[in-house]
């Protein structure tokens, strides 16, 4: 099977070769396992690795200049060092010094769909055509935390919901038409469209259940819907304790969870699969706090293993980190995991 054959007859509940691989880790990472494996090029990496190469679209930004280290939406960015591994993170945040909804819409313009140039999406998949192709979609309560702050996005939720509102909804229509200007350049082609928010903490979700069915469901499911329509499937990043909003998200319509942080509060795999198995595919779930970079080999060939019975039975499940690898994963066990899901999965 190609990598696309491959991935399509898992959204459909059909029985592939083997069970799907993804690459999922910091560019930290990446310099260091091709380091490790002798191997110069990401296409040399992911043949030896069994990965399956993903292409993910998007438009050319051809808007108004935006000065360096600054995106479109006028969010300032740092690169920072924590000791193991450096993180561009938003350190400007053009709307945290508004106190009303007035002053937003008197002196700050969200980007226009005027400011992407949609020509350069068809030359993004050619001579990609055989691989799982990713486009569109959506998280705008990110965004809308890097246009506010973190804590100050938080707050908003109770104190300012009109302010989250008002810019949730700008944030929502751009992504939205970029994702309708994604299909038209390409129609069927896109398999996978990324609808996602972060709901969980360890222990818990993020927000109260009544808060993310007011603020985030009703544009996630328009996104979800939209791309239906247009033959793609939904997959859902959403990190943490989540359990107690999946049923919402199927109601809504997504088709993949990511990335199943198995570790945290009420999310057991089993229980996930009984549940939610006959619904919804899951993607990731390889441990991410400690198993891989803190487990052993044989830690991680188990996990594997583990994860291929619970979550692969019958089917509908890719394989990967549960988040991005970091740098201080131990090399070995990185090719411990695709190697042993590669041998292992050809028995999904």
């Amino acid at each position: 099977m190609t990598p696309v054959e491959r991935w399509s007859a898992v959204l459909s509940r059909q029985k592939p070769d083997r069970i799907p691989l993804f690459w999922r880790a910091t560019r930290e990472t990446l310099i260091r396992v091709k380091e490790y494996l002798g191997i110069s090029e990401n296409s040399e990496l992911f043949e030896r690795l069994h990965i399956d190469e993903i292409v993910v679209v998007f438009p050319d930004y051809a808007g108004p200049k935006v000065k360096e280290g600054y995106d479109f939406f006028g969010c300032g960015f740092k690169d920072i060092s924590y000791g193991a591994g450096v993180y561009s993170e938003c350190v400007y945040h053009p709307l945290a010094e508004f106190e009303t909804l007035q002053e937003i819409k008197r002196n700050y313009k969200f980007p226009s769909i005027d400011w992407f140039d949609f020509s350069v999406i068809r030359k993004q998949i050619q001579g990609k055509e055989h691989l799982p192709i990713w486009g569109g979609g959506m998280e705008p309560f990110l965004r809308y935390t890097q246009l506010r702050g973190l804590e100050m996005a938080m707050m908003d939720l109770v104190e300012k919901p009109d302010i989250v509102d008002y810019c949730m909804e700008q944030i929502f229509q751009l992504y939205y038409k970029i994702t309708e200007g994604i299909y038209q350049q390409i129609p069927g082609k896109v398999l996978l469209t990324m609808v996602a928010e972060d709901f969980g903490s360890q222990e818990s979700l993020l927000f109260s259940p009544g808060c993310i069915r007011e603020f985030f469901l009703p544009r996630m499911k328009k996104m979800m819907d939209l791309a239906h329509q247009n033959g793609a499937y939904v997959i859902t990043h959403s990190d943490g304790a989540i359990r107690d909003i999946i049923p919402d998200l199927i109601e809504c319509g997504v088709d993949v969870l990511d990335p199943v942080q198995w570790r945290c509060k009420n999310m057991d795999r089993a229980s996930l699969k009984k549940d939610f198995g006959e619904k919804i595919c899951f993607h990731g779930a390889v441990d991410n706090q400690y198993t891989m970079p803190f487990g052993s080999v044989e830690e991680v060939k188990k996990e594997v293993i583990e994860n291929i019975k619970i979550l692969g039975e019958n089917g509908g499940y890719f394989l990967g980190p549960c988040h991005n690898l970091q740098v201080i994963t131990p090399p070995e066990n990185i090719v411990a995991m695709y190697e042993t899901a590669y041998y292992e999965g050809k028995q999904y």
